[in-house]
């Protein structure tokens, strides 16, 4: 039975304004500043000791009464009375109460002042360690309230299913149902799961159950439409396939990552199509690839990540291209094929990009060092790289429907989230999604050690380096994390570590099954752990009693990130809630942030100065860092611009098909 009000809640979009340019984008820009400014936190702040005092009030009143005050307040929310938002303050105060009676956990003022920025449409910029989880659920409880649907998205499925698991029972003592959307479900179970008051799932499973939805919906995408197809056929047929309840509000964990870093490329549904011409040239391809010189017949611009064929190179392109399917002999095609063959060669390495399980390519997420498993290149780089490894070639796909996450969180008619780095992103975060950036005080004052950051000529030297410094705290009894960029640097340090007789945990995205447990362990006396950028992210490192007293966790970070966000997360591993701590940085001339940008004289002038000794030389070597990492975040904007631009060409371009996604 098809219920009007809910397939109309199913296909309701907030369309957005077209993004501001010129002038206008100026003024909004001067908007957003404003809306970041330094009166409203303070307001907030105050707002939030009074909520915490209100509470305080409430806290001789027995549980039942307490609940039934709860319940009481939902339900105005629902109805969306005038008087829901006036009582603001006190849904919260008795939130607070709630928090503390069922999870053992009393929300401080500045996790309270963190939920109120969040309820009114900000960002909360909340550091590592400030107890972020229970603000999302603070303000997934009056979101839920309200019937609407309410999803909360988290960086990985184990921080999905965990949330909801950990608040379930303030969840239910509030009168709100939870669930959680996990890679792998069923549609039952999604659709049973996504009913739910609040949901926790990743933006990746959001957005393709929302593409999936629309697929199905095909031209019955208007509820009259679909209505009307019920009555006049014996079966729904449409809407038995379809799980979300619609989109409405949205909670973003690690909002930089999933609004910003994850927003470069678009998702893609697609389907496995049978191409045997293909699998057959890209096979043909790594052979010819495996014939050609670098540098002879093929330069590699390591900036821009791209090939081109010098003319003796095409000469032998073309006797050897023979043996390729004929679609794929004419010069424009066999280039194109040719170079793709060299570029999984030259930029996707084993152990970086990807790593290899039971006889597949399994991307790795260079940001989080994750394995992504339900991924795969597309435009046949996919088929490329297995080509290049000896693989049996998959089947390419096919794409049937794609949307960038730019363009998709701006569907929800309130997006809000927290993040422990969020400053640095804060005018493009305005200038897309209408979001400001609100900074929530420490509870308590931070007391991290930053030391030098350290300047090594080559690579070996600052492994080694590095591998004297893990002895040297491992002799204090300090625990110790090392993160490093990819999974390849922390299979080599983890040789070195070896054979220095240290025991220690490696968590990278092969060896990743006992994640939860290389945690909850990695904060004990003497502990040595070994990480990419996972790192655990979104769970605590506790510290064991005796650690305190030695100095906390010591933090090595073996490479400079692309983003000095993803260094803060890596820093913020340590030294929180008050606890002690430090962090050190190394960095080498061989570095790849500093090869890719920069020609190879100038590194061997650099090797030269460090090895030297030359005063200054390790300044200068920073200075060079500064501008790689400055150029590594122009490009990356210039990407998620172009996925923008895409956005708006492809409505303008298909504008007659109305104002539909």
């Amino acid at each position: 039975m098809i219920v009007p009000a809910k397939e109309y809640c199913r296909s309701q979009l907030f369309l957005p304004e077209n993004l501001p340019t010129g002038m206008d984008r100026l003024v909004h820009g001067l908007m957003g500043r404003f809306q970041n400014g330094f009166c409203a936190g303070k307001m907030l702040e105050r707002k939030a000791i009074k909520i915490c005092e209100q509470a305080r009030g409430f806290e001789t009143l027995g549980n039942k009464k307490i609940q039934a005050k709860l319940i009481g307040l939902s339900h105005g929310f629902r109805r969306r009375s005038k008087d829901s938002e006036t009582r603001v303050d006190e849904a919260f105060a008795l939130l607070v109460v709630a928090s503390g009676r069922v999870l053992g956990m009393t929300p401080y003022p500045e996790q309270v002042m963190g939920a109120l920025a969040m309820h009114t449409g900000y960002i909360s910029e909340m550091a590592t360690g400030e107890g972020k989880t229970l603000v999302a659920g603070l303000v997934a409880v009056v979101a839920g309230w309200t019937r609407r649907p309410c999803h909360v998205l988290t960086v990985n499925d184990y921080l999905a299913e965990r949330d909801a698991q950990i608040l379930e029972p303030f969840y239910s003592f509030c009168g709100v149902s939870v669930g959680s959307v996990l890679r792998g479900m069923e549609s039952f179970e999604r659709r049973s799961n996504y009913e739910c008051s609040v949901v926790y799932t990743t933006s990746q499973e959001l957005l393709a159950d929302f593409l999936r939805d629309r697929l199905q919906m095909g031209a019955y995408g208007s509820p009259s439409r679909r209505m009307l197809k019920s009555l006049t056929f014996s079966h729904a047929g449409v809407d038995d396939k379809l799980v979300l309840r619609g989109l409405d509000t949205v909670i973003v964990d690690e909002a930089d990552s999933i609004l910003i870093d994850d927003a470069i490329t678009p998702l893609i549904i697609s389907s496995k199509s049978e191409n045997r011409v293909l699998t057959d040239a890209v096979t043909i391809a790594a052979n010819i690839a495996q014939q050609l010189e670098r540098g002879k017949d093929y330069q590699v611009d390591l900036t821009y990540r791209s090939i081109c064929l010098t003319n003796l190179g095409l000469e032998k392109l073309v006797k050897a291209s023979v043996g390729l399917p004929l679609i794929w002999r004419g010069p424009a095609r066999r280039v194109e094929l040719i170079k793709q063959a060299l570029a999984a060669r030259e930029f996707y390495i084993l152990g970086k990009e990807y790593v290899i399980q039971e006889g597949a390519v399994v991307i790795v997420a260079e940001r989080t060092g994750r394995l992504m498993p339900d991924r795969s290149w597309s435009n046949g780089l996919h088929q490329a790289v297995e080509a290049k490894e000896g693989l049996e070639i998959s089947r390419p796909t096919e794409t049937l429907a794609s949307l960038s996450f730019q363009k998709f969180f701006r569907f929800f008619r309130k997006l809000s989230g927290m993040t422990g780095t969020g400053r640095e992103v804060a005018g493009e975060l305005w200038h897309i999604y209408k979001v400001p950036i609100m900074v929530i005080p420490t509870h308590r004052p931070c007391k991290r050690k930053i030391y030098t950051e350290s300047v090594y000529p080559d690579l070996s030297s600052k492994f080694a380096a590095v591998v004297d410094e893990i002895e040297h705290w491992n002799a204090v009894g300090r625990p110790v994390l090392v993160g490093t960029r990819t999974v390849k640097d922390s299979e080599r340090l983890s040789a070195l570590v070896v054979a220095k007789g240290m025991d220690f945990d490696l968590l990278n995205a092969v060896h990743h099954k006992d994640e939860a447990a290389i945690i909850a362990r990695a904060g004990q006396v003497g502990r040595i752990t070994i990480a990419t950028n996972m790192a655990g992210r979104g769970t605590d490192i506790k510290l064991a009693p005796e650690v305190d007293a030695l100095g906390g966790l010591h933090v090595v970070s073996l490479e400079r990130n692309e983003s000095g966000r993803i260094d803060r997360q890596l820093f913020g591993r340590c030294a929180r809630q008050g606890n002690p701590g430090s962090v050190h940085g190394c960095i080498s001339v061989e570095d790849e942030q500093l090869v890719r940008f920069f020609l190879p004289g100038i590194i061997t002038i650099l090797k030269a100065l460090k090895r030297s000794q030359i005063p200054g030389c390790d300044q200068l070597i920073r200075v060079f860092f500064y501008f790689a990492r400055q150029r590594t975040l122009r490009m990356a904007y210039r990407q998620r611009a172009n996925v923008l631009s895409l956005d708006t060409w492809m409505d303008e371009a298909l504008s007659f098909i109305g104002s539909k996604p």
